[in-house]
């Protein structure tokens, strides 16, 4: 699995003002546009562990935010603010770090992680005009230290804290979830064991033909749960709904989660995964970390058997396949959309 090389994006604008862009990252201004603003779901995360061995109105509220949305933002979740304002600061002094010292962490030939760019598997494609650093943060053996930054000095001690806090989220989302789909816990939890969590750090730079480039290819992810840590405060998150692109307006303080393509396939596409992408801003840097969630390497990737084997029985819609060539295929393809995906469906 492998991206190919591409130009820092942070250093070209550096050093031409940014005021050209590159043929290879303009689009047409209506693939940029957005369609008004939407107001995703916003779940209580203290409420959800009150009622985490009997279902009650928040978690409702969240079968719901899974099944209609796909997307919602957590609030009151666990993640200490030190650690929350730690992550965002050593982010940001990370990329403020001179080029030449940011190349130290750069992807090597077929690895993944690293400083640099995913999902470019060709050299005519449409690139995106942001960078990355991209790690494997659990399980903790998985960690390759060469590419963890050790600048700014509390970095990899604050990823650690980081990576750890929102894992113990999205277990709990998880029980919570099962419970909701009428699976016994471990059904999932079993999957999990050992499960992969890799977090990607992005910037995207002001860009004055803002209009004409996108920051990230619209795209699902492949996972089971995506938790996304809006750094500063310029927004540029759109999800697709009913067609149409509409900004998403973080909550102060909230994580926003959504379900991954993993997800779609366990429930048979009673929860959804949900297309979406990153815009730029023409005057101001952007910054987020995503950090994502995945069974363990060893796990079947299809339609969970607690589900379609229910009374009546259900066709499953999704093929099977083992979860490393699931992520093998959808690193080695360019986002397009929610098309990995449309892939892995039956009919």
């Amino acid at each position: 699995m492998e991206s190919l090389p591409v130009p820092s994006v942070q250093a070209m604008v550096a050093a031409t003002g940014g005021a050209d862009v590159p043929l290879r990252y303009l689009r047409p201004a209506e693939a940029v546009t957005g369609d008004g603003e939407a107001q995703i779901p916003i779940i209580d995360h203290r409420r959800l562990l009150l009622e985490l061995d009997r279902r009650g109105e928040e978690s409702a509220r969240l079968h719901s935010a899974c099944q209609d949305w796909g997307f919602f933002q957590l609030i009151n979740h666990t993640v200490p603010d030190d650690v929350m304002e730690g992550m965002k600061a050593s982010i940001q002094e990370f990329f403020r770090l001179p080029a030449e010292t940011k190349k130290r962490f750069t992807q090597e030939l077929g690895q993944l992680e690293g400083y640099g760019q995913l999902f470019v598997v060709s050299e005519d494609q449409k690139l995106d005009w942001a960078d990355m650093l991209y790690l494997y943060t659990q399980p903790p053996e998985s960690r390759n230290k060469k590419f963890w930054p050790d600048q700014p000095a509390n970095f990899r001690s604050m990823l650690d804290r980081y990576s750890g806090a929102v894992k113990e989220i999205t277990d709990t989302l998880l029980a919570t979830m099962s419970e909701n789909l009428g699976l016994k816990q471990e059904v999932i939890a079993d999957r999990c064991v050992g499960g992969v969590q890799s977090v990607r750090m992005n910037y995207y730079p002001p860009c004055a033909q803002a209009d004409k480039v996108i920051g990230f290819s619209p795209h699902s992810d492949a996972d089971l749960l995506t938790l996304v840590l809006q750094v500063n405060h310029v927004q540029g998150l759109q999800i697709k709904r009913n067609g149409s692109w509409f900004p998403v307006k973080p909550v102060e303080g909230a994580l926003i989660v959504n379900i991954g393509d993993i997800f779609e396939i366990f429930t048979n596409g009673w929860y959804r995964s949900i297309e979406h992408r990153a815009v730029v801003n023409p005057k101001e840097e952007r910054l987020s970390v995503a950090a994502f969630h995945s069974p363990n390497i060893h796990a079947m990737i299809g339609p969970l058997k607690e589900i379609t084997a229910r009374e009546g029985g259900e066709e499953e819609a999704y093929k099977t396949l083992d979860h490393e060539n699931f992520m093998r295929l959808f690193f080695a393809t360019k986002l397009e959309g929610k098309s990995f995906l449309d892939r892995m469906k039956l009919n």
